[in-house]
């Protein structure tokens, strides 16, 4: 199971679907697209909008604006990891901790 953990600034996410094989995973797939594209989009803005580093089966990204673009692109990422996920219930996990 893909898990995607979300708080204030810090984005973690971790696993593998287990949808199908390695490499040919579809939920794998559409959730390594919706963040790969994200990420680079906000680079793309501003080069020093985000931090990342991946490691074997872990993601971590670090929001370092508070750029309303950037914060809309990293929201637009999570609705449409949150949608995904409505369909893949077995396959992804999202969980908010809400610090305010």
């Amino acid at each position: 199971m893909i898990k995607i953990f979300v708080k204030d600034k810090n984005i973690v996410i971790t696993g593998h679907a287990n949808y199908a094989d390695y490499g040919k995973d579809i939920v794998c797939a559409s959730v390594s697209s919706i963040v790969i594209t994200s990420i680079n989009a906000a680079l793309r803005i501003d080069k020093n909008a985000l931090r990342y580093q991946e490691d074997l089966d872990k993601l971590t990204i670090d929001i370092l604006s508070n750029d309303k673009n950037i914060l809309l692109i990293i929201e637009n990422m999570i609705a449409m990891l949150e949608e995904l996920a409505l369909t893949y219930k077995k396959n992804i996990k999202i969980v908010k901790e809400d610090t305010k």
